[in-house]
This record gives structure tokens, C-alpha cells and sequence, in this order.
């Protein structure tokens, strides 16, 4: 299905790309790398089937999200889609101090990261949002694993979200457990919606879910500069991480910097991606929801959202 609908979606775009205008663009290929939640996996599909209907060769490399930045620096990846300001952001920073990779461009999408729970949370804890009426209703989050203390669902390990520091800094009664996929902890939301039970897990936006089970962020004390380096910033002066994510995070495009040399005509149109929060909503539903393959799914976003990224490639 995915080859047919990809030479469909290549016809397609010959129509709006002038003869020879990419000649200039190297037959190695371009190194996307994928990661291990849906919107990323099935953004950088639809980019790449974009480069590929422009004549390039597209090498998609599953990569870890937070040494991606290494090897985007390198050269040994060519570009990274979505750099969320709240989980990579300090990767993203510390390559381009070293050299070698750049900021493209900046999404219209706005992030946040945080701790999360479904509306139906809050009816057993009322207090919520806030983080201090959370850490008093802990006992309801508790489970065999946690004992007395409640459990805090976090993401995969290898998104370096911080939440143990955070919870040590806050003197909060819970305990982190990582979930080892976005789809895992997906299952667990679900899985609590059955009987409500109470649950706390690690969320963001944008993602299909807020769609699914309408929710609330955690306000923690709110985020500075420097609240997790510094411990005179932020609620403790003897703490790091003593407060929550950046409620308004960037989602950027980095790049090689030898990429506008080396495939300029690729360049040139990843300089024009802009994805909106509903956007990259609908492209993880297309996933997580109605069961697509992602390569699939970005086809078919691709085919329903002409308008959108077909000016990206003139």
C-alpha cells in the first residue's frame, strides 16, 4: 500500500516541481531519524516522502531521541523534526554550543510537557491542579509497586524528563515508574477510564489524546530559567528541579549544518515546514487511534493536506 500511494503521491508532486530545480541535491541519501512516539514517526515520513518525490533518497534510522542531537552534529543524521523545548532542549543546545548542527525553524505548535491526569482524577482529588493538593491525595495513586506512596507513570527513560528529581525537590509522596512506550502509556489511560480509576502519568501536548481523554496539566510552581541548574532559582534555594516544564515550550527543526550544501533543494523546502498543534494531533491519531501504519498514515495525511505543505516544495 505504502509503495503505491507514495509513486501516487510522487506523480502528484511532479506537477509542482520545476524540471531540474533540485539537480543540485546529492544522490546520497538524506538520514532521517525516528523515534518512539507516533507524531515524530509519522512527521518524519511525510517529510521524507516529500524529499523523495523531489528526487532524493530517504534513509530512515530509528535513533535515540536524546543522542540524536550528537548525531545530527556529526553529520551521521541529517535533520531532527521535532526538538520539544521541554525534553530536548538542553541536548539541542549543548550540539549546537559544540557545533555542527542549527536551528531551522520554529513550528507554530506550542508544547507543554508535564504531569497529567484524566478529568475524572479530579473528582477524587478536587483540589487538583495544583501540585500540593496532588502530593495530599497521593494514597489514592498508590499501587502494589509503590506501597503508600503514590506512583507517577512517566515516560520512557531515555526522555530524561526528571521526574524523581523533580519529586525529591518538592518532598512530594510518590513514586516514579517509566513507562516503556508512548503506547504503553496510552494502554494505562485507557485502562484506568474503565472503572476511573484515579491516575497521574507523564503527558504533552501535541498529541491525539487530549481528544480522546479530555485532562488537566499539574501546575507545579512555575518554571524559571535556571530552576533546574540552579538551585538559588526556583522554590527551594538548596534544590534543583523544583518546579514544572515550560508551560509554552518550542518545537523546533534542527539540521547538519552541511545539509544546505550538500542537499540544497531539501533544504530549502524543510526551511518552509511549519506543523500546527491540531496537525501533529491528527498525524498520532492516525497511528494511535485508527491503527495505520506510519509510513501509511503520513501518506494519507500528505494526500488530505495539500494545501498545507504542497507551497513547502515551490
Amino acid at each position: 500500500m505504502h509503495r503505491k500511494a507514495g509513486m501516487l503521491l510522487s506523480g502528484a508532486l511532479c506537477a509542482f516541481v520545476a524540471g531540474g530545480a533540485f539537480a543540485e541535491d546529492s544522490s546520497d541519501p538524506i538520514v532521517i531519524p525516528t523515534h518512539n512516539w507516533s507524531s515524530q514517526i509519522v512527521m518524519s515520513n511525510a517529510v521524507g516522502q516529500i524529499f523523495e518525490s523531489m528526487g532524493n533518497s530517504v534513509e530512515y534510522v530509528s535513533t535515540d531521541s536524546q543522542a540524536v542531537y550528537e548525531a545530527v552534529r556529526l553529520g551521521d543524521a541529517t535533520l531532527e523534526l521535532e526538538v520539544w523545548e521541554g525534553a530536548f532542549g538542553a541536548s539541542f543546545t549543548a550540539a549546537v554550543e559544540k557545533g555542527g548542527i542549527h536551528d531551522v525553524a520554529t513550528h507554530n505548535a506550542v508544547t507543554r510537557e508535564d504531569w497529567w491526569y484524566p478529568t475524572w482524577t479530579k473528582e477524587a482529588c478536587p483540589g487538583l491542579p495544583d501540585w500540593q493538593a496532588l502530593n495530599e491525595c497521593a494514597a489514592l495513586f498508590a499501587t502494589p509497586e509503590t506501597g503508600d506512596k503514590g506512583r507517577f507513570l512517566g515516560g520512557p527513560v531515555d526522555w530524561l524528563k526528571h521526574d524523581q528529581e523533580k519529586v525529591d525537590a518538592l518532598g512530594m509522596n510518590f513514586v516514579v515508574v517509566n513507562a516503556g512506550s508512548a503506547a504503553a502509556l496510552w494502554a494505562e489511560i485507557a485502562a484506568a477510564e474503565k472503572d476511573k480509576t484515579p491516575i497521574v502519568v507523564f503527558n504533552w501536548t501535541p498529541n491525539f489524546a487530549e481528544a480522546v481523554w479530555p485532562g488537566e496539566f499539574v501546575e507545579f510552581p512555575a518554571w524559571e530559567a535556571g530552576c533546574d541548574k540552579d538551585p538559588a532559582v526556583g522554590l527551594h534555594p538548596d534544590k534543583t528541579y523544583d518546579c514544572g516544564n515550560p508551560a509554552n515550550g518550542y518545537l523546533k527543526i534542527a539540521a547538519w549544518d552541511g545539509m544546505k550544501d550538500k542537499w540544497p533543494g531539501a533544504y530549502a523546502t524543510l526551511q518552509k515546514v511549519n506543523f500546527t498543534n491540531a496537525q501533529i494531533a491528527e498525524m498520532a491519531k492516525l497511528v494511535d487511534v485508527d491503527g495505520m501504519e506510519p509510513e501509511d498514515a503520513a501518506t494519507a495525511w500528505l494526500e488530505a493536506n495539500e494545501a498545507v505543505w504542497k507551497p513547502w516544495t515551490q
